[in-house]
């Protein structure tokens, strides 16, 4: 059997399977039932770095770098043609169930199209960012100009010109690509998106500026051009990200409701020649310098704390990264970022992030060095290919869903890792002059170091943190006593039970009132054999006759799932409480047994 085809069988089938997307790292995951998924098995299969349970019936798999070969060997799999699509109501009700970001649905939806307005082109720009690192590079060892400045590259041999134009060919463009992922999110045609934004590019609309009556913008670099009496303002939309994320805003709600009101059989052609007759004149007067204006603006809003104290602002990002990746709230941040290049010609937030992702792959080499210790095979596979994609691609995902949220004692150390590797970005950056710059957008590995500005400073920095939160891993471990002690037996290849200390267990009234009732649901005392709770959630159920079990019952007495795992087995979804609920429910039989 496959690896496609052990995760498909592990999440339960083709027929549990309603939908499966990825992102950069992860598998995604839309499932009629995730209740009865086993995690222990998910991340027992050759090439799953982990595995992560969320509401809404969703799972996600992290897979690494490896995740689009994966998606298609599943889709690829007999079993998975012609498998129904969720409804738009159905969609949105999946993502915005016990949403991570919230209980707004608005929030959940805001970050969604942020995240997927991006995310089908990080590959493109992880290429990019290389191609940047390398001309940085040449430059730092004066083998070539600067690179970066328009009037030097331009002196460049032909040979250099023509590399410092193939990481252009993605930063350059980007808009367009941003326009054309954010249009299909929200809707509408994603080529009409793409062609809206395309306007705003094209060389005779950047040529309107040397027109004769073209007047410069006070305060600006733009030039305004009155057409048709009403003022064009003319900017560089090149590597700009707003105006493609707001035209897309707009253009998603204008296309449902020209759906509505235009017949069917008329609306190939007349839906998006009207929605192009209102966006393309809308987005170059309007909505294109707005969003120029919004990134220049949140820039500055970020420029302004840097300049009030460059030391607070290189903790402040380090510190706050490892909080906002897990929910997808580092998008707006990227974009910042990119505007920052596309308006400055430089960014100051990407070295201070570099600490954050430093220190998040210390802890996961720290983990992957204690699992080769204590002989852990899943673990040190799953350490081995996080650290890999980290180091050499800036990826922080695997590290974090694979490693560091399953085991809660991380963060502390790696958080550790990220305030002592801003304190010497920032102190560093005082004591220079000037803090790490850099003028592209590069994701944070060891490759793109030559990339920053004040390299020493920054590759110490990195290394800072990345020493750190290894070494607090290494000496203040990163698991429970309980397990440690059980990797430490499997690695012996012991089989007998755990010693563990005896442990309390307090149960409340709640907790005993819930158990009798799941008791009663359960068959009765008698039809209960035996109660156990397993992977921190769920409560495991021997049952004599299943027949007897009422799973309406169970859900109505506050379970979030029942489900028959096989024959006389039941796990009951009861949150992380579970251990609780089963204490009361052992405690509910043994009474019984004791009046009898």
């Amino acid at each position: 059997m496959s690896a496609a085809e052990e995760i498909l069988d592990v999440v339960g089938g083709a027929d549990n399977v309603v939908s499966l997307t990825h992102c950069a790292t992860r598998l995604r995951f839309q499932l009629v039932d995730a209740s009865n998924i086993d995690v222990a098995a998910v991340e027992s299969i050759k090439g799953v770095m982990g595995a992560v349970p969320q509401a809404g019936e969703r799972f996600q798999i992290i897979m690494g770098g490896a995740v689009q070969t994966y998606y298609e060997q599943i889709n690829a799999l007999p079993v998975m043609q012609g498998k129904r699509q969720l409804t738009d109501e159905e969609l949105k009700a999946a993502a915005r169930a016990g949403g991570v970001r919230g209980k707004f649905a608005w929030v959940d939806s805001f970050f969604e199209f942020l995240s997927d307005s991006f995310r089908p082109i990080l590959g493109a720009l992880l290429g990019a960012s290389l191609f940047i690192t390398f001309m940085a590079l040449m430059a730092s060892l004066g083998v070539i100009e600067n690179w970066a400045d328009g009037e030097q590259a331009a002196l460049l041999a032909p040979g250099w010109q023509f590399i410092n134009l193939m990481w252009q060919s993605v930063f350059v463009f980007l808009p367009l690509m941003v326009a054309y992922n954010a249009s299909k999110k929200v809707g509408a045609d994603p080529w009409v998106g793409f062609a809206v934004m395309a306007l705003v590019m094209l060389p005779g609309f950047t040529a309107l500026a040397s027109h004769p009556d073209a007047r410069p913008l006070e305060g600006s670099s733009a030039m305004v051009l009155d057409i048709f009496g009403i003022p064009l303002t003319i900017f560089s939309y090149n590597s700009q990200v707003f105006p493609p994320l707001l035209m897309a805003a707009l253009l998603g709600p204008l296309y449902k409701l020209l759906k509505k009101l235009i017949p069917e059989n008329l609306q190939l052609i007349f839906v998006p020649f009207l929605a192009m007759l209102v966006m393309l004149p809308v987005t170059a007067f309007i909505i294109g310098p707005i969003g120029i204006y919004v990134g220049i603006g949140l820039g500055g809003v970020l420029s302004a704390i840097n300049g009030f104290s460059p030391l607070i602002f290189a903790l402040v990002i380090p510190m706050l990264y490892p909080f906002l990746v897990p929910l997808g709230l580092h998008w707006p941040l990227n974009a910042i970022m990119l505007a920052n290049i596309s308006t400055y010609g430089e960014d100051f937030i990407q070295g201070p992030m570099g600490v954050w992702n430093f220190a998040c792959f210390g802890a996961t080499a720290g983990v992957l060095i204690l699992a080769m210790r204590d002989k852990e095979v899943q673990m040190r596979q799953t350490a081995t290919g996080a650290l890999a994609a980290g180091l050499l691609g800036g990826i922080s995902e695997p590290s974090l869903y694979g490693i560091h949220l399953r085991f809660k004692k991380i963060y502390p150390r790696m958080l550790v890792g990220c305030f002592v590797g801003g304190l010497t970005i920032g102190i560093g950056g005082m004591l220079a002059g000037g803090g790490v710059m850099t003028n592209a957008f590069v994701f944070t590995s060891l490759l793109t170091i030559p990339a920053f500005s004040n390299i020493p400073l920054y590759a110490l920095s990195i290394a800072v943190a990345f020493g750190t939160a290894m070494m607090m891993v290494l000496i203040f471990d990163y698991r429970t006593p309980e397990q440690k002690a059980a990797a430490r037996r499997a690695g012996a290849g012991l089989d007998e039970a755990p010693v563990v200390e005896t442990k309390v267990i307090v149960v409340g009234d709640v907790e005993t009132n819930q158990a009798k009732q799941w008791v009663a649901a359960l068959g009765g005392e008698d039809n209960i054999s035996a109660v156990q709770p397993i992977a921190e959630t769920r409560v495991r159920v021997e049952v004599g006759d299943s027949s007897k079990v009422d799973a309406e019952a169970l859900r109505r007495a506050g379970l979030a799932g029942a489900v028959e795992v096989s024959p006389g087995v039941w796990h009951l979804v009861a949150g992380l409480d579970a251990e609780q609920y089963a204490e009361g429910m052992r405690r509910r039989l043994a009474s019984v047994a004791a009046a009898v």
